[in-house]
Order: C-alpha cells, then sequence, then structure tokens
C-alpha cells in the first residue's frame, strides 16, 4: 500500500486533481510500520523529504508550505476549470474539490516560529 500511495503522490506531482503531501504522508505512515528502509527513503527525498520529517515529528507544516499549496492548487484548479468550458457540472465539482482542498490546507496545525 505504500507503493501505492507513493505512485499516487507522484502522479499528484503532475495531475492537478491528486495532491501529493497527503498520499505521501499516508505512504509515510505505512512504511514506519512495515518497511524501515523506505520509510527513510521518503525521509531522505530532496523534494519532500524535510516536510515529512516536519510532519513526523510535530504533526505541523509551515505557513508558506501552506501558501505554496494553496497558489498550487488555486492555479491547477484554475487552468482545468478554464479547460472545462461549456461543462458547468464538471467545472462546479471542480471547484467544489478545489475548495475542499484548501479548507483542509488550511486547517493543518502550523508550526510555530521558534524563540531567538
Amino acid at each position: 500500500m505504500g507503493c501505492f500511495f507513493v505512485l499516487l503522490g507522484a502522479l499528484g506531482v503532475v495531475l492537478p486533481i491528486l495532491p501529493t503531501t497527503p498520499f505521501m504522508l499516508l505512504a509515510l505512515g505505512l512504511f514506519a510500520n512495515s518497511s524501515p528502509r523506505f520509510h527513510q527513503m521518503l525521509l531522505d527525498n530532496p523534494w519532500f523529504g524535510t516536510i515529512l520529517k516536519q510532519w513526523e515529528e510535530s504533526k505541523t507544516v509551515t505557513r508558506q508550505i501552506k501558501i505554496n499549496a494553496s497558489l498550487l492548487l488555486v492555479v491547477s484548479f484554475s487552468i482545468s476549470i478554464i479547460l472545462l468550458l461549456g461543462k458547468l457540472k464538471l467545472q462546479v465539482m471542480l471547484a467544489l474539490i478545489g475548495i475542499i482542498f484548501l479548507v483542509f490546507i488550511w486547517k493543518l496545525k502550523e508550526r510555530q516560529k521558534e524563540a531567538n
């Protein structure tokens, strides 16, 4: 199952409808119990390893990650909605899915800045 969610996460990098981070978090959790080697490979990944390490340690994300994810989501869903011009039901469905994803992103606990 961990490999399946990594594959879905990888597809999410290029397909605007699939969110990458939740699938990678699922894979991380599954590999934590089943394969320490793959679990560590995810944590060491140069693209999303830092985010996964932070999530594993504190179950938080930074505000910048939320902003970046939101901007990417809005841009990709807007392009998809424009490409579906004339198909109102699909456009509304995509808009609703996008709103649900945005709500999910902004409900994630935010990492507090460390005092100096």
